[in-house]
């Protein structure tokens, strides 16, 4: 069976890039980030937590210099981005791949000169992927959870599962799982207490404890 999966979250600094090795890990998946803004570049980190030799990591559609939205980075760097630059990396075909989503899902990728503002929700359904939503654990965390849960049913989106990223909340988990449970038909696929260090073993040992 294929495994293909966006990843996106419910907000910035997320730790998106760590679960997307644990994912890239457990799967022996390629690796995607269609859109690097700033450095250290995400793909290097996630190459640098991956211990198995079958991955790769393909390269990046945009990579953008300044470390802030999309849009704003990329009229720093004098490039316009439009959602028809996307397609699925031909590497990819037939075989397992993570795609590394930049910020929330309501991110903009461009400034709406067109007409349109496109985020990266509109991506998701570009490219028609399985979405894996990290939900991180903090006061107003079951509002951002819900409200991105909320859009993801609305445009009809595929949710793989979510994952935990955070100190455990018992109170807020439940509320949101019962949301993605009975709203979406969906699951939890993994829970991730706060991690002291990140390394290649943190990986492996997260890798092994996931449900798809």
């Amino acid at each position: 069976m294929q495994h293909q999966y966006f990843i996106s979250a419910i907000g910035t600094d997320s730790g998106k890039t760590f679960i997307s090795s644990i994912l890239v890990e457990a799967l022996k998946a390629h690796y995607w980030k269609p859109i690097q803004a700033g450095l250290p570049k995400d793909t290097d980190q996630v190459k640098e937590l991956v211990s198995n030799t079958e991955s790769l990591f393909l390269e990046e559609r945009f990579c953008l210099t300044a470390p802030m939205s999309p849009h704003a980075a990329a009229k720093i760097d004098n490039i316009k981005i439009n959602l028809s630059d996307f397609e699925l990396p031909k590497a990819s075909k037939y075989k397992n791949l993570i795609v590394e989503g930049a910020g929330g899902l309501f991110v903009p990728i461009n400034d709406g000169q067109n007409g349109k503002t496109d985020y990266v929700i509109d991506l998701i359904e570009k490219l028609n992927l399985p979405l894996i939503l990290v939900c991180n654990l903090y006061l107003g965390s079951i509002n951002h959870s819900i409200l991105s849960l909320e859009a993801i049913k609305k445009r009809n989106i595929k949710l793989k599962g979510i994952i935990f990223n955070g100190e455990s909340n018992p109170e807020s988990e439940q509320i949101i799982e019962n949301y993605v449970i009975h709203q979406l038909n969906s699951k939890v696929l993994l829970r991730i207490k706060q991690e002291k260090e990140i390394s290649k073993e943190t990986v492996k040992s997260h890798a092994n404890q996931l449900i798809l």
